[in-house]
């Protein structure tokens, strides 16, 4: 299990009453509602249907508190486990409703959030015995972010930025307006704080040979295959960190990790991992 600091409510909370609020409109759970007796109570089980990591468990359950405080909750399991089909992971018991109300946003983000720590563990296997590691970008689900890249770091890997505000990473469209890699690092450091660093994207070994005379904090070393990369890795000979990038796969991971490479950055961990299948099942009376 990954040692990751669980999410802090004020965190995770507004998205899950954002979920809630999109779900339940102007009219309220009207199947629930109609169907189902005001008093009636019920004993419901999250369970996993696959094989995986989990990740996003106790916000699952705050989705179940948030709706009925009556609510009692238990975990089985917690963020970080790796689990087998069948397995169940906790448990609510109470008023029936808000059971049935907020099952699809528990799932939807606990379905979620585990996928993307199956896949990064996953990653991170193939990585095994190397000096590698893995992390995760800024191609995240709006309004998912901190959730989803929670989910990286609980599956093994860690995080890039955040955001556009914590750190400066200069891309080749940022090289082209800028007028050249010169003068975007020139910029750059005229008004950084010293507590920021300076990434910049390369996609040639003579990029990177000019940015070696520049200097910065990393280089991002993009859609390079391995025997280009260990020529990159060999001419920075650890003046600065190196981050791999761009068409690499499951596949090709452990290759690209031989290379001596610090970082390996996935967009598809958070915006292509298939969902880790996990289903309620209510009691029968």
């Amino acid at each position: 299990m990954a040692d990751t600091a669980a999410l802090h409510p004020l965190i995770f909370e507004p998205v899950i009453r954002r979920a809630l609020d999109e779900d339940l409109g102007l009219a309220g759970d009207l199947t629930s509602e109609l169907v189902v007796p005001e008093d009636a109570r019920a004993s419901a089980r999250l369970v996993a249907r696959k094989t995986g990591c989990i990740a996003g468990l106790p916000i699952a359950m705050a989705t179940f508190k948030l709706l009925s405080p009556e609510l009692a909750v238990a975990l089985h399991h917690h963020d970080g486990d790796h689990v087998s089909g069948g397995t169940v992971l906790a448990s609510v018991d109470g008023p029936a409703r808000p059971i049935l109300t907020a099952e699809r946003t528990a799932l939807n983000l606990l379905c979620l959030l585990s996928g993307i720590a199956t896949a990064t563990w996953t990653a991170v296997e193939q990585m095994r015995g190397t000096r590698t590691r893995i992390a995760c970008t800024r191609k995240t689900t709006p309004g998912l972010r901190a959730l989803e890249k929670y989910a990286v770091r609980v599956g093994g890997g860690i995080n890039h930025r955040f955001g556009l505000d914590d750190g400066v990473m200069i891309k080749d469209n940022h090289i082209a307006a800028a007028g050249g890699l010169g003068p975007a690092v020139a910029r750059a450091r005229e008004r950084l704080g010293h507590m920021v660093k300076i990434e910049v994207e390369v996609d040639t070994l003579d990029q990177l040979e000019e940015l070696l005379t520049l200097g910065a904090d990393a280089v991002l070393l993009d859609n390079m295959g391995p025997e280009t990369l260990k020529r990159a890795v060999s001419m920075v000979d650890g003046r600065m960190m190196t981050e791999a990038s761009g068409g690499i796969t499951i596949d090709n991971l452990a290759e690209i990790a031989r290379t001596g490479v610090d970082i390996v950055s996935l967009g598809w961990l958070t915006h292509s991992s298939p969902i880790l299948d996990v289903g309620l099942d209510i009691d029968p009376a």
